[in-house]
């Protein structure tokens, strides 16, 4: 099997999610290691997989993982948005349900030549799919102060953007994971380096979104997913950092409305008709979960069906 160690998040809670939804197809969006899928399969005899993923190494490990259980899963490798395209490739028509994991898989972290993590000094990557062209290093060396300092503002809430991003472009050409950690260490003021993890932690997170346009595409995935639905059928997310949890909040509160734009507290005059329900759930992992595997912390579970 094909090495690339991940542990889903929240898999008892996606199987509860996905064992009513009527039999047929599930998009996993970000099939990863195969997990999840896994876990559905075995859980739901009358389920089958399309997985996509941008990373070729994701497929082929989900590929190994589930060949006993091959004519049941369809892999492709595409980003979560071209939903539309992808069922068209598998002749499907409609979903019984679609989960979307947006976390980073562990192997994408703990490969160091992918130049994710701070932990390992490597070029400076971040790509999931590696046959794109950007790379973290082009955004690094070429973004301007301002440019910087939104990016680092409005994918990962950084107090101190201005900061970093001045002594990045300060400190160019910047090549490597550890010479970027090093400069957002030294830009910090040095009592908020004390808590809250790591000091690059947030910095390293707003170029992987940017390098890989995860806020660009996502409401895009969900709105296709979402109107893929057979009745019954769900839209299951897992998020994990305050930017995604606001787009899929958001989208699907579209869905659970119809996209009404009448005012709150009076009756509905525009027409607008839901297309989904909001489905309570445990939101976040178990703290057994979170004790066993750290990196399921900030997840959080968001779930519609549709009506």
């Amino acid at each position: 099997m094909i090495d690339f160690a991940h542990e889903p998040v929240m898999v008892d809670e996606i199987v509860a999610v996905f064992s009513t939804v009527p039999a047929g197809v599930v998009l996993d969006g970000t099939v990863g290691g195969g997990g999840h899928a896994a876990a559905l399969l075995a859980s739901r005899h009358d389920l089958s997989i399309l997985g996509l993923d941008r990373d070729p190494a994701a497929l082929d490990a989900t590929r190994s993982r589930l060949v006993d259980v091959a004519d049941r899963v369809t892999l492709q490798h595409r980003r979560f948005d071209e939903v539309d395209d992808a069922l068209a490739e598998a002749h499907v028509d409609a979903l019984a349900g679609a989960l979307f994991d947006l976390g980073v898989s562990s192997h994408q972290f703990d490969v160091a030549a992918r130049g994710f993590s701070y932990r390992h000094d490597a070029p400076l990557d971040m790509r999931m799919d590696p046959t794109e062209t950007r790379t973290a290093a082009e955004i690094v060396n070429e973004w301007s102060t301002e440019d910087l300092t939104r990016l680092l503002r409005d994918n990962a809430d950084e107090r101190f953007a201005r900061r970093i991003a001045e002594a990045i472009v300060s400190s160019r050409p910047v090549t490597s994971t550890h010479q970027l950690a090093e400069i957002v260490v030294s830009a910090i003021p040095a009592p908020a380096r004390r808590r809250g993890g790591h000091p690059a932690k947030r910095t390293f997170q707003a170029l992987r979104i940017e390098v890989n346009r995860e806020l660009e595409v996502l409401p895009v995935a969900l709105d296709r997913a979402v109107g893929r639905l057979l009745p019954g059928g769900r839209v299951a997310v897992l998020s994990y950092h305050s930017g995604e949890d606001r787009i899929v909040k958001a989208r699907f509160r579209h869905h659970e409305t119809g996209g009404c734009a009448c005012p709150p507290g009076l009756p509905c005059g525009c027409g607008a008709r839901a297309s989904v329900r909001k489905v309570r759930v445990s939101a976040r992992p178990s703290d057994d979960e979170q004790s066993r595997n750290p990196r399921s912390v900030s997840a959080r579970l968001r779930v519609v069906e549709a009506v």
